[in-house]
């Protein structure tokens, strides 16, 4: 049976995920009084750009995080140790000497907001540079929901076991499903009015960009991927039945700014919600027949993969691990007392799926109380995670640690929330 509990590292550097600690991100679960951060590099450092006379903390103070494998009436929470370093007064006169380079650098690592120069040096292609040479420490999810009409969302940082809320105001009112989250990019779609929309937005610089219509403008299932190496990013809209027209395939491509229809999918076979992208190819579970199909994105062609399904699979979703690794989660078993929820990996040569996990017991009746309850299922980088519309709790799975362990907080209770994993990146661009 897989261990349960949490794991923390302590000593890690600076990341995206520690930037949204300080500026004009709030922590969700105490707004007026700031998580302080884990390590110097991260601090509140008013000079050489802050207010003469303003008080300076010491790179050198730190922060322990110590966490506590819990079970399932106690959530884990990160606690912040006393300083270990005393306050040591930094010269602004001294900070005011640094190279244009080796500043650029600095203010890389510190939250928006920080001043009027950091600001406008967010749409400066040269100083974007630096933050895209930040290595990324951790993963994040991310929940959106609407909440009396307004539009909210909140990051949870898996290193620090923390909520963090993100103003959305200023995504139109139309974008409210969450299609998902990749290289930094949040994407969404939504109907204005009868027409259908497609949004791609950075959550931290606070740009987004609505994107020309399909050539067959329907609603329909979307996934996005970015291409880093060119800093670019593709739309693919799954084909489809829209009552008797059978929908191409169609992917945007930022690059061109348009989209381009594909071959339309084998008839016989009825898209579902469930799929993934890893290895530049789409994945996707069909309901009728049950199967998997594979979209060669390069190519532009669908493939059937001739890969069988576990027997008595009730509910089944595709998660995308690191390289080619794609994983199978889903419940088995015709009765509500016999019911388990267990982990497959597609073996590529054998074209089979095997069982690498199941789901411990407990876990299980804590996040389907019921049998016929509806969870919904994400995955990236080796980390799944689960929610249940009635639980108000996430459950993630580290797939190489083989770690359980719950995420808690008010933004997983709302009955319309929406969730992805999110990698934080201020270099992440729209264009």
């Amino acid at each position: 049976m897989d261990g349960v509990g949490e794991s923390s590292e302590s000593g890690i550097g600076v990341s995206s995920s520690q930037l949204m600690e300080n500026g004009a991100f709030h922590d969700e679960e105490s707004c007026s009084k700031p998580v302080p951060p884990i390590r110097g590099g991260g601090s509140r450092n008013t000079s050489p750009l802050g207010r003469a006379g303003s008080r300076n903390i010491s790179p050198s103070r730190q922060k322990v995080i110590k966490t506590k494998p819990r079970g399932l009436d106690e959530e884990t929470v990160a606690t912040f140790g006393k300083a270990v370093h005393p306050d040591l007064q930094m010269e602004d006169n001294i900070w005011a000497m640094l190279p244009e380079d080796l500043l650029n650098k600095i203010l890389a690592c510190v939250p928006p907001s920080v001043c009027k120069r950091w600001n406008s040096m967010l749409q400066d292609n040269s100083f974007l540079k630096f933050p895209s040479q930040v290595p990324y420490y951790g993963h994040c999810l991310l929940t959106f929901w609407k909440n009396s009409q307004t539009l909210q969302c909140s990051i949870f940082s898996l290193p620090l076991k923390t909520w963090y809320r993100i103003p959305f105001n200023f995504l139109p009112k139309w974008a409210f499903w969450l299609v998902g989250s990749s290289g930094g990019l949040v994407c969404f779609s939504g109907l204005d009015g009868l027409t259908f929309k497609t949004l791609v937005c950075n959550p931290l610089t606070q740009t987004s960009r609505t994107l020309p219509s399909m050539n067959y403008n329907q609603q329909r299932q979307l996934i996005m991927v970015v291409d880093r190496t060119d800093k670019s990013f593709k739309v693919i809209a799954t084909s489809d039945i829209y009552g008797e027209t059978s929908l191409p395939t169609e992917v945007y491509d930022s690059k061109i700014d348009t989209w381009t229809v594909n071959l339309i999918m084998p008839a016989v076979n009825r898209c579902s919600l469930k799929m993934a992208y890893c290895d530049s190819k789409l994945y996707l579970v069909t309901l009728s027949p049950l199967g998997l199909m594979m979209y060669q994105l390069d190519l532009g062609y669908w493939e059937h993969v001739p890969a069988e399904f576990p027997r008595s699979l009730l509910d089944g979703y595709l998660a995308a691990g690191t390289q080619k690794r794609l994983f199978l989660v889903g419940r088995i078993g015709l009765y509500s007392t016999l019911q388990s929820m267990r982990i497959w990996e597609l073996d590529h040569a054998k074209t089979m799926w095997a069982e690498i996990s199941r789901m411990p017991p407990k876990y299980f009746q804590a996040l389907l109380r019921l049998s016929a309850e509806r969870f919904e299922c994400y995955g990236q980088d080796n980390h799944i995670c689960f929610t249940s519309w009635n639980q108000g709790k996430g459950l993630l799975y580290d797939v190489d640690k083989k770690v359980w362990s719950w995420i808690a907080g008010r933004a997983l209770q709302s009955y319309n929330s929406q969730a992805c994993f999110y990698e934080p990146r201020f270099d992440a661009s729209i264009r």
